[in-house]
């Protein structure tokens, strides 16, 4: 009789442990656990730690509750402004309702993945060329607009949409290229002649000083002798002015400067002006030859 106990205690314990350890289920810290009993819903759902089901009866659905990256692959399309171009995207998004991502859709990644993909060449049919090179957050807002619509029904959230490449045909980057070096050299070309404009205007303004006191020239002349001589050459050619050599030969031989003619001015009433009269010296008579 006390065999026949312990074999049914033994038993007993068995059929207990067996019912523990088909029972037992353990949800982690980033899960969500959705019972379904019977094939029905069950409203609880189980939080992470240790949790027990009805074996044969509940099955336990676990739900990651983490942000997915889900890298959206390369799509091809044509861009309003007829340009083909070839874009890939990355979308972060994480599970807020882990019954209805389990009930409401029959899998949510799957869902987001085509959902994306859709969305990626409505946004470059739509747009512009100039805009998914340069105005990407606008179009990273819309998307995740259009994706997060349908997917908060399926317990879903649209943390973030980024567009990752946008890839263009070879010819369409070297025309971009050839646009590129042509705006930059038009720029240059207009620098360089702003800068001749103001060096001209400064070198009229120096011509007229200099005009006005002849010493400024040589001046100007000693300051390039200083600044070639600091050079250190070996040989140092000094420009010498014709006109000084001159003014130098006028002062030997005792005649009077020449001054400049200055153009006439047309607020002065006109002069007339006198002949000069010329005198020439008288030329001796030869005699008649006798021949």
């Amino acid at each position: 009789m006390v065999e026949e106990l312990v074999a049914a205690g033994v038993s007993a314990v068995s059929v207990g442990l067996v019912y523990t350890m088909a029972a037992a289920r353990v949800v982690k810290q980033y899960e969500r656990g959705v019972v379904l009993r019977l094939g029905k819903l069950r409203s609880e759902v189980r939080p992470p730690g240790f949790t027990m089901v009805v074996p044969f009866v509940d099955r336990l659905r676990k739900v990651n509750m983490q942000i997915v990256t889900l890298s959206v692959p390369a799509q091809e399309g044509i861009t309003r402004d007829n340009v083909t171009v070839r874009v890939d995207a990355v979308v972060y998004f994480k599970v807020v309702d882990a019954a209805n991502a389990v009930i409401q859709v029959e899998d949510y990644r799957f869902a987001v993945s085509q959902m994306a993909q859709t969305s990626l060449r409505s946004i470059i049919g739509k747009s512009d060329l100039d805009d998914l090179l340069s105005n990407r957050e606008m179009l990273n807002q819309g998307m995740e607009l259009m994706i997060d619509s349908p997917a908060i029904g399926w317990g879903v959230q649209i943390d973030r949409v980024e567009i990752k490449d946008v890839s263009l045909p070879e010819t369409m980057k070297r025309s971009m290229a050839r646009q590129a070096e042509a705006d930059r050299e038009r720029r240059a070309r207009i620098i360089n002649a702003d800068a001749e404009l103001q060096a001209s205007k400064k070198l009229a303004e120096a011509a007229e000083v200099m005009s006005e006191q002849p010493a400024a020239l040589q001046l100007r002349l000693l300051q390039t002798v200083v600044a070639v001589a600091a050079e250190k050459n070996s040989t140092l050619v000094l420009p010498f002015p014709v006109e000084l050599l001159r003014f130098l030969e006028r002062a030997q031989s005792g005649q009077p400067p020449v001054v400049p003619e200055r153009a006439p001015d047309p607020h002065r009433p006109a002069v007339p002006e006198q002949a000069a009269v010329v005198q020439q010296p008288a030329v001796p008579e030869q005699a008649p030859d006798p021949q």
